[in-house]
């Protein structure tokens, strides 16, 4: 609804996630506007899809606070979604699933046919609305699950690696679909492992290192020139393991 305290900005302070023993995330303070493109880097087990799950609501920290700037209203459609890299469809046609998704979310079911295919359309799934959703690609499955999350209108995207173990076609008719999604005004929060991808989608970075945050910059300073030796070794291609053995 238009009255509403927007969600954002979206405050971490002092957050920690621990498992098994391990810290996973390690005392990590942010805060998040609306606008700029986040993307999230890091090397394997650095802690970035803990974050976004963290930040989702998906896991509560061990201890820390997550703070968005308003609370959602029980009842209403969520106002931040998240897109993980393996996509959950459900054994129904690709217009099945959206037609749920909107009945979940409690929109009324004259208006869910119609907002089901206007988000197929725009993810360029329309030619395909009635094939059973398990027999799609993957690439395909990935736009079919941006569209049920986009069709919501959130106000905050979080995405979990969602061109992993796709062709380099798929992955860019994904990004299309991110950049479209943050056009109309959603905030992405994006987990990739693809520098290339990263270097065309972000406007700024977040680069974890060891469950702690590393590095924060805008995108150009952050590849051209990194603040930190951690950065730079991962840009560089360097293993974690290497630079502390070196040490």
């Amino acid at each position: 609804m238009a009255d509403r305290a927007p969600l954002l900005p979206l405050v971490l302070d002092d957050v920690s996630f621990v498992a098994r023993g391990r810290a996973i995330l390690d005392g990590l303070s942010l805060e998040l506007a609306a606008g700029p493109r986040t993307i999230v880097l890091g090397h394997n087990g650095a802690g970035k899809s803990v974050l976004l799950r963290v930040m989702h609501g998906l896991i509560a920290p061990t201890s820390g606070n997550v703070r968005w700037s308003a609370s959602e209203v029980p009842g209403e459609p969520r106002r931040q979604a998240m897109v993980f890299q393996r996509p959950v469809v459900f054994r129904r046609s690709a217009i099945g699933n959206l037609r749920f998704a909107l009945a979940i979310a409690g929109v009324p079911r004259a208006e869910r046919d119609g907002l089901a295919r206007d988000a197929l359309a725009r993810v360029g799934l329309d030619a395909i609305a009635h094939q059973p959703a398990r027999v799609l690609s993957g690439g395909e499955q990935q736009r079919l699950a941006l569209a049920r999350a986009w069709m919501l209108s959130p106000e905050v995207l979080f995405l979990d690696e969602p061109t992993t173990n796709l062709d380099p076609g798929a992955s860019l008719e994904i990004e299309r679909v991110v950049q479209a999604i943050h056009d109309a005004g959603t905030k992405i929060v994006m987990v990739t492992h693809d520098l290339g991808q990263a270097r065309r989608l972000a406007d700024e970075i977040l680069f974890l290192h060891g469950g702690r945050l590393c590095e924060r910059s805008a995108a150009a300073a952050f590849f051209h020139h990194p603040a930190t030796a951690e950065a730079a070794a991962y840009l560089e291609g360097e293993l974690p393991w290497r630079s502390t053995a070196a040490a």
